[in-house]
């Protein structure tokens, strides 16, 4: 039964397109448009570091980037962003403080939306913001979901591993 409700939720959750997001009168798109910059970036270039100021959100043209953190003498790796990824959702909606590093795990490009310009675009069209909440709202639970679906199987392996006859032991 919890295997069938699993890709349902998954499926609430999906990312929107990009163009849904980003749709807005054309006062707002050009404002936006016009203030757009193309970043080219060359595997390992750092595009922005953990706990630097925002300058803006980050949109993968092409390439793939690594979100990495590093947490007690450990660097973790978040995860992947790749074509048509929107970029730390979380630093340009909120605090405007960056929660991981973005570095270019292969030659590629991002879009960058100034933060100042997205700001006046969400002046002027209040339902643009709202679309980005809801989406980070949707990468949070995305990300939760994926570590819940996996952990079982972390679990599973850790039991065999040691010799365990329970794959399914309290955390």
């Amino acid at each position: 039964m919890e295997t069938k409700a699993r890709p349902a939720r998954l499926d609430t959750v999906a990312a929107r397109p990009l163009a849904e997001l980003l749709d807005c009168p054309p006062a707002a798109g050009r404002l936006l448009g016009s203030s757009a910059e193309t970043i080219i970036v060359e595997a390992g270039n750092i595009i922005f570091r953990q706990g630097d100021a925002c300058r803006g959100l980050y949109v993968v043209v092409s390439g793939t980037f690594l979100r990495r953190m590093p947490r007690v003498n450990v660097r973790l790796t978040l995860g992947t962003a790749r074509s048509g990824d929107l970029v730390e959702l979380a630093a340009a909606l909120g605090g405007g403080i960056h929660t991981y590093t973005l570095s270019g795990q292969t030659s590629g490009s991002l879009l960058m939306l100034p933060i100042e310009d997205l700001r006046r675009a969400f002046q002027a069209y209040p339902p643009l913001r709202m679309r980005l909440l809801e989406e980070l709202a949707r990468e949070v639970s995305r990300a939760y979901l994926a570590g819940n679906i996996t952990r079982p199987v972390l679990r599973q392996r850790r039991a065999q591993e040691s010799g365990s006859s329970t794959a399914f032991g309290s955390r």
